[in-house]
C-alpha cells in the first residue's frame, strides 16, 4: 500500500542523496511562498517516441511513489481536462458493490503531442496542502536525440518549510527523469544552454537597420536639389523688378542693392519702384522729374517758396 505522507517525505529526502539526476537536477527558485525545480535529459529517440513512452507511466514510474504501491495502475490522458491519475484497489473486506477508487496527481491544461505536456497538481504530500503545481514537460529534437524539459512550478501555503520540501522534490521528479530517459535508451548530457534557440531568432531582426542605413543617403541629395531652384527663383524676381522700373536710372540701382541685401528686404524696395510707373504715364519726360514746380506758371509758384 501506499506510504503515509511523512514517510513519502522521508523516502523522497533519502532519495535526494542516493539518485543522481539524469543529466542535470537543480531547485532553480526557492522562497517562503514556493519553489521551483528543473529536470534535463536527453535521449537517443524521436520526441513522438518519447511522447509514446511519457503518456504511459506504468512503464517508468516509481511505484514507491504511488499511492497503491503499483505503478500499474498509473495512467495518463493525454486530453485537455484529462488526469495523470491512478486506480486504487478495492480495500479488503468491503462489500462487492463496492467501486475502486482513484487518486489524481495531476490534471492534464495543455497536450501537444511530441512537443508539450502540461499538467496542474501536487505530487505526493503536496497533495494536502494550500497549495498549486505547474508541471510543463517539454520535448525538443536536437543533434543527440530528443531533450527532454521539466519544469515544476509549486506555489501556495504549505506546512512544510521550502529548505526541506524542494530539495525532496526535486529529487523524486529526478529519479523519474532517469526511469523515463532509461526507458527510452539511457540519459545522455543535455545541453548546457537550452534556451539559446530563441535568442538565434532574435537576431534576425537585427538585418532590418540595413534598409534605413539606405534612407540617409536618399534623403541626402533631396536638399541639394531644394536650393538650387531657391537660388534661382531668387535671381529672377529682382530680374523681373528691373524692367518694371522704368528708365529712371535711381530705379535701376534699388533692385540691385535689393538683390545684394537678404530677401525680406527686396520687398521693400519693390513697392516704391511699383508706385511711379503708375504716376509716369502723364509725365511728357523724365527730366521733368526732377524740377516739377518751374514747369507751372510762375504767379502760382512764387506764394508757394515763402510759406
Amino acid at each position: 500500500m501506499r506510504l503515509p505522507a511523512p514517510s513519502f517525505l522521508a523516502a523522497a529526502l533519502v532519495i535526494a542523496s542516493a539518485v543522481a539526476a539524469p543529466a542535470s537536477a537543480e531547485v532553480q527558485q526557492k522562497s517562503d511562498a514556493g519553489f521551483v525545480v528543473r529536470e534535463v535529459a536527453t535521449v537517443p529517440a524521436s520526441p513522438y517516441e518519447v511522447w509514446a513512452v511519457l503518456t504511459a507511466p506504468a512503464k517508468w514510474w516509481n511505484p514507491e511513489h504511488t499511492w497503491s504501491g503499483k505503478a500499474d495502475n498509473l495512467y495518463i490522458d493525454s486530453q485537455a481536462t484529462g488526469c495523470f491519475c491512478e486506480l486504487m484497489p478495492v480495500p479488503a473486506g468491503a462489500p462487492e458493490s463496492t467501486r475502486r477508487g482513484s487518486v489524481e496527481h495531476m490534471r492534464i491544461i495543455n497536450s501537444t503531442p511530441g512537443r508539450v505536456l502540461r499538467m496542474t497538481g501536487a505530487l505526493g504530500p503536496l497533495q494536502g496542502e494550500a497549495v498549486t503545481g505547474v508541471l510543463t514537460m517539454t520535448l525538443k529534437p536536437g543533434p543527440k536525440g530528443t531533450r527532454i524539459l521539466w519544469e515544476y512550478v509549486v506555489g501556495g501555503y504549505m506546512r512544510y518549510k521550502t529548505d526541506a520540501i524542494a530539495p525532496a522534490v526535486d529529487a523524486m521528479l529526478a529519479e523519474q527523469m532517469s526511469r523515463l530517459a532509461a526507458q527510452l535508451g539511457g540519459a545522455a548530457e543535455a545541453p548546457v544552454a537550452p534556451p539559446e534557440p530563441p535568442k538565434g531568432e532574435s537576431s534576425t531582426p537585427a538585418g532590418e537597420p540595413s534598409a534605413p542605413a539606405a534612407e540617409p543617403t536618399a534623403a541626402s541629395p533631396q536638399p541639394e536639389a531644394d536650393t538650387k531652384p531657391a537660388v534661382a527663383k531668387r535671381a529672377v524676381k529682382p530680374k523681373a523688378g528691373a524692367p518694371k522700373a522704368g528708365a529712371a536710372k535711381g530705379a535701376t540701382v534699388k533692385p540691385k542693392s535689393a538683390s545684394a541685401k537678404p530677401a525680406p528686404s527686396a520687398p521693400k524696395a519693390e513697392a516704391p519702384v511699383d508706385g511711379p510707373p503708375s504716376a509716369p504715364s502723364p509725365e511728357p519726360s523724365p527730366e521733368q522729374a526732377p524740377d516739377p514746380g518751374p514747369q507751372p506758371s510762375s504767379d502760382a509758384i512764387t506764394p508757394r517758396p515763402p510759406v
